[in-house]
């Protein structure tokens, strides 16, 4: 484990070298081109080959290919920078923007590769045609490639899902960290990421469209007055909502959910963000605990009672003969109330 993680801190040290080398060698270039034509002579052959922007007829092929790759890398990423500072400040429209971004690292190697290719007198235009003959002919085979694209452009379009939103993809939970071309990433709450092809993403639920809802259960015992327990939740409900502040609506007493082996089950409801829910869940059952412990009230745990038989009295025949004519009073009236659920 030590070794891993030293292995990715030489490897993160390495990334920060090679990002202060290639923004130093940027910041040259572009201070030797804007202020170039005052230093160099105007026949200087070093100043005509990275001058991109020059009409020199015979530039230095090395120079001007060295110029094409440092410029259109480095206005690649300033706009794709400028790009990912814009969507802190957006509620949404975080996957087009990456979308955006993928588009733009993909056309600039694109172009960086014609200009330099037109550099060393390759003939682009013929070399074009060929190439779109060519991917036509791809395209054929690469029909999946394609389906992820255009599946990906509905995504971002139609706004299904958003980078930071939390969703479901065949059973697997995480947030959206990136909706690329291809495929889109998501991160569950344990850190592990699930890539999937945006064309395999038929099904989903989106946790963050609509707030969640919290739900908190707690058991009083058979013996405690369920009235005086829901007016001491009347009381407090202001309160717990004050100590809970991710709660966006609530909480609210739904009443008793079940009447269990050992207590009667009291259900409580929040609505809060999908990313707050488990938190909001435990801190209502703390409230709960914490106000129950203050006014008194016992929540029941199992408990083992040991007792003698006990001989019930028998009302005799008139009894089981009136108690008799009560069930089948009650079979008639009842008949075909509740026959769906037994079958189930």
């Amino acid at each position: 484990m030590e070794k891993q993680t030293e292995t990715a801190k030489k490897r993160d040290v390495v990334a920060l070298a090679c990002r202060i080398v290639g923004l130093i060698i940027a910041l040259v270039y572009f201070v030797l081109l804007i202020a170039g034509k005052w230093i160099f002579a105007e026949d200087s052959v070093f100043y005509n080959g990275i001058n991109i922007f020059g009409d020199a007829a015979q530039p230095n092929v090395w120079l001007r290919s060295l110029s094409y790759i440092i410029f259109l890398l480095t206005l690649s990423f300033v706009v794709r920078f400028v790009l990912k500072q814009v969507t802190r400040f957006l509620m949404r429209g975080k996957a087009l923007v990456d979308l955006l971004c993928s588009f733009i690292k993909y056309i600039a190697v694109i172009v960086l590769i014609f200009a330099v290719l037109s550099t060393w007198g390759v003939n682009t235009t013929a070399l074009l045609a060929g190439i779109g003959i060519l991917s036509l002919i791809v395209g054929l085979g690469a029909q999946p490639l394609i389906e992820d694209i255009i599946a990906g452009l509905f995504i971002v379009f139609e706004n299904i899902f958003d980078v930071g939103d939390i969703i479901v993809v065949d059973g697997f939970r995480g947030t959206v960290k990136e909706i690329g071309i291809r495929t889109t990433q998501i991160e569950d709450a344990g850190g592990d990421i699930k890539v999937v092809n945006n064309s395999d993403i038929r099904t989903l639920v989106n946790m963050t469209s609509q707030l969640s809802l919290a739900v908190s259960e707690i058991d009083i015992e058979y013996g405690e007055s369920l009235e005086r327990v829901e007016v001491i939740i009347k009381n407090n409900l202001d309160e717990m909502r004050a100590n809970i502040p991710d709660i966006a609506e609530g909480p609210f007493y739904m009443g008793v959910s079940s009447l269990g082996s050992s207590g009667v089950t009291l259900r409580f409801t929040a609505k809060c963000p999908e990313m707050q829910k488990f938190q909001v869940e435990r801190d209502l059952n703390r409230q709960l605990k914490l106000l129950f412990d203050r006014n008194g009230i016992s929540i029941p745990f199992t408990q083992i009672v040991v007792h003698r038989p006990v001989e019930f009295a028998s009302d005799g025949a008139a009894g089981n003969g009136e108690a008799q004519q009560f069930v089948d009073e009650q079979r008639k009236l009842s008949r075909g109330i509740g026959d769906d659920e037994q079958q189930d």
